[in-house]
């Protein structure tokens, strides 16, 4: 996942909405979002890597919530022999936070960023191995770590809120869904709003572009929130649009998903944003 917005804790009943978009390599073997057992047995709702196991994003049927995106800079965290996404599914299976900090060894990992939350507890952590306070060349990576308080937030390839232009219009598109009328509605339509957002093909000024040692061509193209890079074999797999609400049932909350899921370009054909690949997802969610 290379870019996600978020809310938290903002509005009273609705403790998360969510619009992200996945990048990556389309030989990448993939399943949509969907329910999957993890090896012991713990049930969640998410993607699936096929080829490392692990999710990008997920969430578990009680309560807990989980997101990944890689750091790309100069100065990232390299190499690394684990799967960045074996630290999602290790917080839905159940694992403390305390563990998962005591346990995760930096240098083990490519460059992350991992937001973990527990709408139970309303409590919300954004954890990575690339502190920009910190990192440089020669440095062994450290583990830096954060709680959030309610608000909107973002996450492309660099550090938490790092105001790159797609992060920072894809926050006001959240920020301003947080603000709609129809945003915690049982009617149908609205996700809509974070759809287009989601969908943008608008790159950024070149003066505004961040320098992540991929050249100038490749900075343009990624800077948009739905990448097309064909040329390479990539670009945006997969877009969702989630929230969580608070149910009249006791000890409840309601999940709803939309997500679109973007096929490898046809010969002579563009890579574009595909809405007849809708997969929708309601699951109720226990304290």
């Amino acid at each position: 996942m290379c870019l996600i917005a978020f809310a938290v804790g903002m509005r009273p009943g609705l403790p998360l909405l969510l619009a992200a978009n996945r990048d990556e390599f389309f030989d990448r073997p993939t399943a949509p979002w969907q329910r999957w057992a993890l090896p012991g047995g713990a049930e969640v709702l998410g993607g699936r890597d096929l080829r490392d196991g692990g999710t990008w994003l997920g969430v578990s049927p009680n309560a807990r919530v989980a997101m990944l995106t890689n750091v790309r800079s100069p100065q990232a965290a390299s190499g690394g022999q684990r799967s960045r996404g074996e630290l999602v599914t290790r917080w839905l299976a159940g694992e403390r936070l305390e563990r998962l900090r005591a346990d995760t060894v930096p240098q083990g990992y490519g460059g992350f960023n991992l937001v973990v939350g527990d709408l139970n507890t309303g409590a919300w952590h954004w954890l990575s191995n690339c502190d920009p306070c910190r990192s440089s060349e020669g440095v062994v990576p450290q583990l830096a770590s954060r709680s959030l308080s309610p608000g909107v937030y973002g996450l492309s390839n660099a550090a938490i809120d790092t105001p790159w232009p797609k992060t920072q219009r894809l926050k006001a598109a959240v920020a301003e869904a947080m603000h709609s009328g129809n945003i915690a509605s049982p009617m149908p339509g609205w996700e809509n709003g974070l759809a287009q957002a989601l969908a943008d093909e608008t790159e950024a000024p070149a003066d505004q572009l961040p320098t992540t040692g991929v050249g100038l061509a490749r900075e343009l193209a990624l800077s948009s929130a739905f990448v097309r890079l064909p040329e390479h074999g990539y670009g945006t797999r997969s877009s969702l649009v989630l929230r969580i609400t608070k149910t009249d049932q006791p000890a409840s909350w309601q999940l709803d998903a939309h997500e679109w899921t973007h096929l490898a370009p046809a010969p002579g054909k563009p890579h574009c944003w595909d809405d007849t690949r809708r997969h929708c997802e309601s699951l109720l969610l226990r304290i």
